[in-house]
């Protein structure tokens, strides 16, 4: 989409002859620096991104311009603006909000239908990179059929870990109609998808990407044991809800023997540096004790000894330096299960 402005009028021969050079990006540029400039934040996020991404671009490619030029360029986009009678909401759903409450839900809902059809690519593959939250509220809210349909198109174990942030009712009518979505035709479940993509599309934006619960788990993951357990402890008493949502959400060194496939260890156990098992191994105790005999009795038992002879030897081992080999040894294994490489099993509720 070109960031042209249109001409419509100007302050005579002068203004037009020093922006006659100037391309519709280039006007664009320069009304946007003036804007900055003066204070002024246009609302640039409202743009299509190829439309941010060209002016950005633009900008960056600029050459100092004259003050005359500046003036003769706000002149004529000052024009353009005056001679705007009317504008419109942007998208469908900008123009289904002006509406709200003017047509009926059915007309709503039909018009959102017959533009599912015209989404560009596959809806799914957008849908399959958000966040279970979200998701988990789409499926409370829609029929049971749609939540179906959504789970049977998402991997196993993101449908497994979505499934489980249902109430055990809602969860158990979705499961049901999963066995009746055999017949459902392949254009019907494109609509549905369309219709989900753009409805996410159209969520509010947010100051975090992440919801509090991922993000609190996620620092806490990298957190040593001792802050990561008074934290835990504080959250307990402050809000025990969210504290148990945040235990969940964390993924440590002793959570390797409850979420990974004994089938999984080997796999994992290639690409871990075997210096961090050999440090782990000499100071592991308690719950990360039995993960690394987990560890050991899944992996070769003539490498099992050998590492438990080589870490018997170890010495000066710390506990900033374990918990910092553990550390790396999680991340081996949430990378592998980002690349699908392994499946985490899914935690019981």
């Amino acid at each position: 989409m070109a960031l042209d402005l249109p001409v419509l009028g100007g302050d005579g021969m002068a203004s037009m002859s020093l922006t006659a050079s100037l391309s519709g990006r280039e006007k664009a540029a320069i009304v946007v620096r003036l804007l900055l400039q003066s204070g002024s934040i246009p609302a640039l996020s409202e743009l299509p991104d190829s439309v941010q991404t060209d002016l950005t671009l633009q900008l960056a490619r600029m050459a100092p311009v004259s003050t005359e030029t500046v003036d003769a360029v706000a002149t004529e986009f000052a024009d353009a603006i005056e001679g705007i009678g009317l504008s419109f909401p942007s998208g469908l759903e900008g123009a289904l909000g002006m509406l709200d409450g003017i047509i009926s839900a059915n007309a709503s809902s039909r018009v959102r239908q017959m533009s599912s059809v015209q989404y560009k690519g596959d809806p799914w593959d957008k849908i399959a990179t958000v966040d279970n939250e979200r998701l988990a509220v789409v499926l409370e809210d829609e029929a049971v059929e749609v939540g179906a349909v959504i789970l049977s198109k998402l991997k196993v174990s993101k449908a497994a870990e979505l499934l489980g942030m249902l109430p055990g009712d809602r969860a158990r009518r979705i499961t049901y109609a999963v066995s009746l979505t055999g017949s459902v035709a392949p254009d019907l479940v494109l609509r549905i998808g369309a219709t989900l993509a753009e409805q996410l599309d159209t969520r509010p934006a947010r100051a975090f990407a992440d919801g509090p619960v991922t993000r609190v788990g996620a620092i806490l993951n990298y957190s040593p044991a001792s802050v990561r357990d008074g934290v835990l402890d504080g959250l307990q008493t402050e809000d025990s809800e969210f504290a148990e949502q945040v235990r969940k959400a964390i993924f440590t060194f002793a959570n390797i023997r409850e979420r990974v496939a004994d089938r999984d260890i080997p796999r994992v156990q290639r690409d871990i540096d075997q210096d961090d098992l050999v440090t782990v191994i000499a100071m592991a105790e308690g719950e990360d004790a039995k993960t690394v005999d987990f560890i050991l009795e899944n992996i070769s038992q003539r490498l099992a000894e050998s590492l438990r002879s080589e870490a018997s030897e170890k010495k000066g081992v710390t506990e900033k330096d374990g918990e910092a080999a553990m550390m790396r040894i999680v991340n081996t294994v949430r990378e592998l299960e980002s690349q699908g490489e392994i499946f985490l099993v899914a935690e019981d509720e």
